[in-house]
């Protein structure tokens, strides 16, 4: 396997074996209707199965109504959200990629516009599209920003039963067939405003020091944890840091790896920022190519830890540059991958690694290994 691109060698994680390290990352899509996905979104996430990735994440999926983004964003907190995940699953599945889901809950930015419409607080724009606000909740009663609505805090008993949430929507993603799962822990959203100290001023079991803050993550994934087969691996998306003084920091989230190995998480998904503003925004953060890549870095050294890079990570030989050097276990492709669907599978050939079109689905590497028998038509990303 020595000459086998490490991108393109298989991840066994528990029970599952991915055909590659190519990850497509979770991404809003802000279409699905009452929390039921549709066809968009099958075909959306389809075509990165088709396109040769190794795991395919649907994106993030509201444990509870209140819970969501967006009124677009999808949901498993009812059985009537199974067969549309169901359906992704399968295809997923049926091509090749292992079907994975992001759990989460916005918290402070839920009942926000969708991005086209302004990404900011719902107005009365949105209310004469129907898009009607509802009280965000967070950990204490500090709004994202200035002109946010003030997030109603959650109180024990809450807390307690939105646990339970994350249970049911993991139970109902096991039965739409997805085989990872992740909490979303990261951007500002619900468990991350518990972890960070901009946004948590409580003084209960569930603030105050690091320990307390920390409390709801370790929670939430216990609980998971012991509902999710031992044979499927669990993730957690973490903000690695806020970026902001006296914020959430990169020594933080390294004690927080240790105790989520501990609780039986298996990949650390690191991204960062997002405690105010837009999802992945942070002052004085210099976005560059990789630019988290130190993040995913230092958790996989320092905890022995599977991790996963994101991040601006657009070409076949950054993403094998950074496994190489021991950057990180997983490759997350986002927005890239909406440029191109078929990132993967293109980013074998232009490492040399499947120049015949083997790994391409048989419906369209038939075609295209025709052609190359009698053409030099073909440009590679690197041409």
């Amino acid at each position: 396997m020595s000459d086998i691109p490490q991108l393109f060698r298989p991840l066994v994680l528990r029970g599952i074996q991915t055909r590659n390290r190519v990850v497509i990352s979770p991404m809003c899509q802000y279409s699905a209707h009452e929390g039921h996905m549709d066809d968009w979104h099958l075909v959306h996430l389809g075509r990165f199965a088709i396109g040769g990735a190794g795991i395919v994440f649907t994106e993030a999926t509201a444990v509870q109504k209140a819970g969501r983004i967006t009124h677009g964003c999808p949901g498993l907190w009812c059985d009537s959200q199974i067969p549309s995940h169901a359906k992704v699953a399968q295809f997923a599945l049926r091509n090749g990629a292992i079907p994975a889901i992001q759990l989460g809950h916005a918290g402070r930015k839920g009942g926000m516009q969708r991005p086209w419409h302004g990404n900011g607080p719902l107005n009365t724009a949105d209310f004469e599209r129907g898009d009607m606000p509802w009280t965000p909740v967070g950990p204490s009663e500090i709004p994202v920003a200035e002109g946010w609505p003030v997030p109603h805090a959650l109180t024990t008993s809450e807390i307690k039963n939105l646990i339970k949430d994350y249970v049911a929507a993991a139970q109902r993603a096991l039965a739409a067939g997805y085989k990872i799962a992740e909490i979303h822990g990261a951007h500002g959203y619900l468990v991350h405003s518990f972890l960070s100290p901009l946004s948590n001023k409580r003084n209960d079991d569930y603030g105050g020091n690091l320990e307390g803050r920390m409390r709801l993550a370790l929670e939430i994934t216990q609980a998971v944890r012991a509902v999710w087969p031992e044979n499927l691996p669990l993730f957690f998306r973490t903000s690695a840091v806020d970026g902001v003084p006296e914020g959430w920091s990169l020594e933080d989230t390294v004690i927080l790896a240790h105790a989520l190995k501990a609780s039986g998480v298996d990949v650390m998904d690191c991204s960062s920022g997002g405690i105010a503003g837009s999802a992945t925004a942070a002052n004085g953060q210099k976005r560059q190519p990789g630019f988290q890549v130190g993040y995913s870095q230092r958790v996989r050294q320092d905890v022995e830890m599977a991790t996963m890079a994101v991040g601006l990570i657009t070409h076949p030989k950054q993403a094998e540059d950074i496994l190489v050097q021991a950057g990180a276990d997983l490759i997350a492709i986002g927005r890239e991958a909406l440029v191109d669907p078929m990132w993967a599978s293109h980013a074998a050939l232009a490492l040399g690694f499947d120049v015949d079109f083997d790994t391409w689905p048989n419906q369209s590497g038939w075609w295209l290994a025709s052609r190359q028998k009698t053409s030099d038509f073909y440009v590679t990303m690197d041409s």
